[in-house]
């Protein structure tokens, strides 16, 4: 396709997602028009919830293998499955780059789970272009060829990160519909949940602990070193600590299945986790206090732990949840541990917990004080 051919494409998919009557015929009509623009026979629209760690797919278009629904219900993938969305395409923008897209093959050696996908499926190259909305990771677009078809080049990639940017500025459109309902459970900095989905969703955990036994784990992450980065370096540097440390923890988060990735206020954020077990919870807080001792910037995570698999004693509300894994974090900071503090498993921060309800009726910031 020559350079009319594609600026035609361009113009055909915009103008597709701007008749949409729907936002589920925007995406749809979005990927189609990207599939014929690249001459590829499938393409994806998936988007990346930051506070489930996950890829969702949104829309299957083209030539559909068996169990590749054209709405999938609920067809995602966790994002440590394909780190590059979060981890790789982050560390280009931090340092002064733009979201490129890439070409995978079958046969290719890149980290992630692509290569194996595109076999299993009888697909032999596919393009992936991130779609950026405000300036942050929203998805991605991913268009694919059969196998013994020509592979995709670098001049398809660039190609199809202009369609992205196309399809980025279509979503917009329809994305402004849902930002009054979306703001009131997320925080704005770094996409993942909020303080008030996070109460609610340790609401409805209790309730299934208190009916069926499930094991509701909270861990409590303080970000050490963001008021020095403040100080030294300024609060855009900050900010972009604080969004990197959200995408280690959405992440993180993903290894275990349904958990709830938040941004509590400030320095500190919290996993929710429904169903695993505690030694799981611990092994994932394990990995994300290493990740986040590895970040360019800051000190580190303080971590704390605390679920009813362990000897908690009872736990009928989210209070005493948080105050057990407030005080397991403020341990860990006070100790500058390198791993989380879990309660149960130390049974100083279950003293120190109910200490601190009995002489200040559970507020969180006792510890944080303390701290």
């Amino acid at each position: 396709m020559g350079l009319d051919g594609r600026l035609r494409a361009v113009v055909g998919l915009a103008q597709a997602m701007a008749a949409a009557a729907a936002p589920r015929d925007s995406v749809r009509a979005a990927a189609r028009a990207a599939r014929l623009a690249l001459d590829g026979s499938f393409a994806a629209i998936s988007a990346w919830e930051r506070e489930r760690g996950r890829l969702r797919v949104l829309v299957n278009e083209g030539e559909r293998r068996p169990g590749e629904a054209e709405f999938p219900e609920d067809e995602s993938y966790p994002v440590h499955d394909f780190p590059e969305i979060a981890e790789f395409l982050h560390e280009l923008w931090a340092g002064g780059g733009g979201p490129h897209a890439w070409v995978e093959h079958a046969g290719g050696g890149r980290p992630g789970r692509r290569g194996e996908a595109l076999r299993r499926r009888g697909r032999g190259t596919c393009v992936v272009a991130p779609i950026v909305l405000s300036g942050r990771a929203w998805g991605e677009l991913y268009v694919a060829r059969g196998d013994g078809l020509p592979d995709f080049d670098e001049d398809d990639a660039e190609f199809a990160g202009v369609l992205a940017a196309v399809v980025a500025a279509g979503l917009a459109q329809a994305d402004r519909l849902e930002e009054a309902r979306r703001l009131a459970f997320t925080d704005p900095l770094t996409g993942l949940a909020n303080r008030r989905a996070v109460d609610m969703r340790l609401d409805e955990a209790l309730e299934a602990h208190r009916r069926d036994g499930a094991v509701v784990s909270l861990v409590v992450c303080d970000l050490n070193g963001l008021k020095r980065v403040n100080d030294t370096l300024g609060h855009a540097t900050g900010d972009r600590l604080l969004e990197r440390f959200g995408s280690v923890l959405s992440l993180c988060g993903a290894m275990l299945p349904g958990a709830l990735a938040a941004r509590l206020g400030g320095d500190e954020f919290c996993l929710v986790s429904v169903g695993p077990p505690a030694d799981d919870v611990v092994r994932v807080s394990e990995e994300l206090c290493r990740r986040a001792g590895g970040l360019e910037l800051g000190e580190g995570v303080a971590c704390g732990v605390a679920s009813t698999g362990d000897p908690i004693g009872p736990v009928q509300s989210s209070r005493r949840l948080f105050r057990l894994a407030d005080a397991a974090q403020y341990k860990a900071k006070a100790a500058r541990s390198g791993g989380p503090v879990v309660a149960g498993r130390d049974t100083a921060v279950v003293r120190l917990a109910d200490a601190a309800a009995r002489g200040e009726r559970g507020e969180r910031r006792r510890f944080r004080g303390r701290a």
